[in-house]
């Protein structure tokens, strides 16, 4: 290895010796000019605010009170035309030097005393929508741009990692806040929390909460390191329970825990492209009680999730080493959103191999009201594999698959589902109260056995609800294929995908519980009954024309029969059949479709031809080369049939007619007529 030199060492030095005396005389200048640049400074982000988000920051006295240490005196933060915000009456900041080198704010120590921070909202106006507004500017910059995707997108990767930056960054790793206070207020609510003083001391956070003047104490402590983006937060309220009543008060969302705790693990890249944030979260004996989640209390007792979230440059995802955990029930979920070469939403849900018990021990008290007390035997493994290209709503992907190993129920819970093979009792609801009970069996002379009923009938409404349903095992996944492409596209929900036997089911068991979870209920109602062969395809199909809606308080064919047309189910015709199959959607709208004689109005003759169509080229109904398949023959019973509406006699007064007159101009009219056609040799 060569020596350095003497004369090398000298211009080592020198440089050495100059760079330091540069760096001193800038320190030295900026010591001097603190001041200014700190007036400066403020002058900017004041500006900055004003026109960017129409807020006034308002500082009565700012000043340097150590090397790095800024003092602020009676600063306000208002929305112009609103209340003000927020303010502290003194906050001393220190600034480390040598992150802010490399352009990065970071806060070494923090004091301050009484500060506030009041959200209002009066009418439809708030101090705090201004924090909504960038969100419409960068929509509105999407729209009008005319650059390409490529060209304009945003980083999703850098984006993250710069507001992880904003926040982890702002927190001091020394910090002493005295008398803090939030307050939200409407035109009917209005909540105050109190901190009287928040700590922390080389990382260690702790306070305590206080809602509305002591309805509620709540502890706060932890372990914060910004420099290394770890955090570890955790809230308990010393043995009782934490709840949020602004949430019941504003919402009628009644919300409690004994423990909630949260955990920022890991922060790294990798590649240089790709952003890792690792994490946890964790709840202890959590309740919920929303009348549109449950009709009880929803009883959570343990539940944790440990996260990994990848963000690229322009796609963000949940990772599928994420694991979900609830008592014994594991899953692995996934979620997959890319903006880049087209927008695309991707889910999927997984579990290992487990004792099928686990899965019904893990619901949550209360939530599925129908499953509570059910006990099985067996081993299950359950995969979700979803994707919707936003481009392409049509080519969507659903496959759901549940295995299972030696499964059966051994109890069933309060929805005992083999009692659809005896005589049982069925209630139909409308408005949440009961209408009448309706006996499902022979003892019931309206109750019609399946080989009884017209097949025109029973084949109208396969075509027309369900008409793999002898074949599927209760699902049909491109039917659900068909309607999460449908409501993509309608932006709302047009089109479901339902089955025969998830209607069966959502009738008898789930009329009283319309709640946001019902139809995850329905479906494992339905793999229930499904799975175990505990009803047989023709009971269940038998039942269900026994009990659905054709009418106002008309339930049954038995009664739709009759009712319309004054018949026995076994002598409906095709007409007939194909009209009571287009109610089914929608029966209380039933009679609109007929006129004042009786007959069809023309507008649901197309519905006749499809449906006659697809039954003709299935087996299920004689060709009929007219396509009307019945549909002039449809003739509503006389007593359902509205009078005519009124109509007022027209009398018209004429003038007298001179009618041999008028006999002349003809007879001269058709000699003309006559002769121009013999002088152009006309036949």
């Amino acid at each position: 290895m060569n020596k350095i030199t003497r004369k090398q060492f000298i211009i080592g030095g020198t440089i050495l010796v100059l760079a330091v005396a540069v760096c001193v005389t800038a320190g030295a200048i900026a010591y001097h000019k603190r001041e200014a640049l700190l007036a400066s400074t403020i002058a900017r982000v004041q500006s900055k605010l004003a026109d960017d988000h129409q807020i006034d920051l308002r500082i009565e006295r700012a000043y340097f009170s150590g090397f790095t240490t800024v003092t602020f005196e009676n600063t306000e933060l208002v929305p112009q035309g609103r209340d003000q915000l927020a303010g502290i009456e003194e906050l001393s900041v220190s600034i480390k030097l040598l992150p802010l080198l490399t352009g990065d704010v970071r806060f070494g120590r923090l004091r301050g005393h009484h500060a506030a921070i009041q959200l209002i909202k009066k009418d439809s106006t708030s101090n705090y929508d201004f924090l909504f507004r960038g969100m419409d500017t960068l929509q509105a910059a999407e729209v009008t741009t005319k650059e390409p995707d490529e060209a304009r997108a945003i980083n999703l990767a850098q984006t993250a990692n710069n507001m992880l930056n904003n926040i982890l960054y702002k927190i001091p790793e020394d910090m002493d806040l005295h008398e803090f206070t939030v307050t939200y207020r409407d035109d009917s609510i209005e909540q105050r929390i109190t901190v009287p003083q928040v700590v922390i001391d080389d990382g260690n956070l702790t306070t305590a909460v206080y809602l509305n003047d002591n309805e509620a104490a709540w502890q706060v402590e932890g372990k914060v390191n910004p420099n290394r983006r770890q955090l570890h937060i955790k809230a308990h309220a010393n043995g009782q329970r934490i709840a949020l009543p602004l949430l019941e008060r504003k919402f009628g969302l009644k919300l409690s825990f004994d423990t909630i705790e949260t955990r920022l693990r890991e922060v790294y890249w990798t590649q240089n492209e790709l952003l890792h944030i690792k994490g946890e979260w964790a709840v202890k004996n959590l309740h919920i009680n929303h009348w549109r989640i449950a009709q009880e209390d929803v009883a959570l007792p343990d539940a944790h999730i440990d996260a990994e979230v990848i963000v690229g440059g322009s796609h963000v995802e949940l990772s599928n080493t994420s694991t979900i955990t609830v008592k014994k029930l594991v899953v692995h979920p996934s979620i997959h959103y890319s903006t880049l070469p087209n927008k695309t939403y991707a889910l999927g849900l997984e579990t290992p191999e487990m004792d099928a018990q686990d899965l019904f021990d893990a619901f949550p008290k209360g939530l599925f009201e129908s499953l509570e007390g059910i006990r099985v035997s067996g081993r299950i493994k359950y995969k979700l594999d979803a994707l919707l290209d936003t481009t392409n709503p049509d080519s969507v992907r659903f496959d759901s698959h549940m295995e299972q190993r030696d499964f059966k129920v051994n109890t069933w819970g309060k929805a005992s589902i083999p009692k659809i093979n005896t005589t049982f009792t069925y209630t139909p609801y409308e408005d949440g109260e009961p209408v009448r009970d309706i006996i499902v069996g022979p003892e019931n002379p309206n109750f019609i056995p399946l080989a009884q009923i017209s097949p025109y009938l029973k084949n109208a409404i396969l075509t027309t609800e369900d008409p793999s349903f002898f074949s599927h095992n209760g699902f049909v996944e491109e039917a659900i294929r068909s309607s999460i492409a449908t409501n993509f596209k309608e932006k709302a929900f047009k089109r479901g995908g339902s089955t025969i036997s998830m209607q069966l089911v959502k009738n008898v068991f789930l009329n009283r519980n319309k709640t946001i979870v019902r139809k995850l209920e329905e479906i494992l109602i339905v793999w229930l009954m499904e799975s175990t062969d505990a009803v047989s395809k023709d009971r269940i199909y038998e039942v269900y024309l026994n009990i659905i809606e054709w009418g106002r308080n008309v339930y049954g064919i038995a009664e739709a029969a009759r009712y319309y047309f004054g018949k026995y189910p076994s002598a409906l015709s095709l007409g007939e059949s194909i009209y009571l199959a287009s109610i089914v959607p929608r029966p209380k709208t039933g009679l609109y479709s007929f006129n004042y004689d009786g007959n069809l109005k023309p507008y649901i003759s197309s519905y006749f031809n499809y449906i006659g169509n697809i039954m003709a080229r299935r087996g299920l109904a004689p060709a009929d080369s007219s396509g009307s398949y019945g549909f002039h023959t449809v003739s509503l019973r006389e007593a359902l049939r509205p009078d005519p509406p009124a109509t007022d006699t027209l009398r018209l007064e004429l003038p007298p007619v001179d009618f041999e007159k008028q006999m002349e101009e003809v007879r001269s009219l058709l000699g003309r007529i006559f002769n121009s056609s013999k002088n152009n040799d006309e036949p």
